[in-house]
């Protein structure tokens, strides 16, 4: 199979679908693999790395689009991108589809058979592709509200950790998943107060353990999270819905409510934000503010690590690229509930359900689509 690695494109996305270990692993077993020239540099790896495992070097991303089997990808093609896809192209990439009904109707519109790691399963519910990704995203979080807690970036001028004869910043985190899990994590190491709220008694249970009673993980609700939002310094929003649309937690009143200088992290804003205040960043401008509250919102956080985030992800999709590229998707997703359960977009039809909902449009079963 010709298999083309793309250069991201979105701002300050220096993250790549293939790492040259991945691709050399791909070649060995008889594919052919190109990448856009360049396309590493954010990771400190040049053309040389990858021409030396056997990837061939493509002069552009249209080259890559128009000679590729199947094209890998980090973040959703952004609109140039998906009008280059095509009719019998697989794309394997995030897509985030619920709130972006654009990207959407462009990938239906292309005939390509779009392939998304969100929602690509595991066992017990797990979300393989999405972890390591969410895993740096939870730690980035408690780093950048740690940031934006200092006065010169608007924030209420408060040390996480304090020092002695002061008190740490009270940080709340809204979800106890894997994001949550990991910005409590980095919050109470710093030495903060941490709040968990979660509406799984399994997962509070969990965390208490792991934290050893030294986070305070409270049973999620309305009355809750108001509760503890106006008390908070800094508050990370981590909850997720598997491929939909994100819950809004925290009502504009809510935030109009909280500290002057209080600082918010929306997570969740790849799926439209657990705020009603959230709206995409980047990384050139992070925050606005509302009600004196700063927002974060980067919608690629872990494009801030690419080395880091880049080699976690391949290490995590690579076997799922190898399936497809040595059986061809259908043989692949025929074999494994949990690849198919990736199958977002295939020749003009949604199928993944969550995304129908949210966009009330008309939903096709995956596994009609395997024959």
């Amino acid at each position: 199979m010709k298999i083309g690695v793309a250069k991201e494109i979105k701002n300050h996305e220096y993250r790549v679908g293939l790492s040259p270990a991945s691709a050399k692993e791909l070649i060995s077993y008889g594919h052919e693999v190109s990448i856009t020239t360049g396309a590493a540099a954010g990771i400190g790896l040049n053309d040389d790395d990858y021409t030396t495992v056997g990837v061939q070097i493509a002069d552009s991303n249209e080259a890559i689009f128009a000679e590729s089997e199947m094209v890998v990808k980090v973040k959703e093609p952004q609109p140039d991108e998906c009008r280059q896809l095509s009719e019998g192209q697989l794309l394997f990439t995030y897509l985030h589809l619920a709130p972006d009904p654009r990207q959407t109707d462009l990938l239906l519109e292309s005939g390509v058979t779009a392939v998304a790691y969100e929602t690509v399963t595991g066992p017990n519910n797990s979300l393989p592709l999405l972890a390591p990704m969410s895993e740096v995203a939870g730690r980035l979080a408690a780093q950048a509200g740690a940031h934006c807690l200092e006065r010169a970036q608007g924030g209420i001028g408060v040390l996480m950790g304090g020092v002695p004869g002061t008190e740490p910043a009270q940080v709340l985190v809204i979800g106890g998943g894997v994001v949550g899990a990991n910005a409590a994590y980095i919050a109470r190491g710093m030495g903060a107060n941490v709040t968990i709220l979660d509406r799984s008694i399994p997962t509070l249970r969990k965390l208490d353990m792991e934290f050893h009673g030294k986070a305070n993980c409270v049973y999620s609700t309305k009355e809750a999270i108001e509760k503890y939002a106006m008390r908070s310094d800094l508050v990370i929003g981590a909850v997720l819905l598997p491929g939909a649309s994100a819950p809004k937690l925290i009502s504009r009143e809510l935030i109009s409510k909280m500290k002057t200088g209080s600082v918010v992290v929306d997570v969740a804003i790849d799926q439209g934000g657990c705020l009603e205040t959230s709206k995409p960043t980047t990384h050139e401008n992070p925050t606005f503010v509302v009600d004196g509250v700063v927002h974060y919102c980067v919608a690629n956080m872990p494009g801030a690590v690419p080395q880091t985030s880049t080699y976690a992800l391949n290490n995590a999709t690579l076997p799922f690229t190898l399936s497809m590229a040595n059986q061809g998707w259908r043989k692949a997703m025929q074999q494994d509930q949990h690849l198919l359960n990736g199958l977002n977009v295939h020749e003009g039809k949604l199928c993944y359900k969550a995304v129908a909902e949210a966009q009330n449009r008309e939903y096709t079963d995956p596994a009609t689509q395997l024959s």
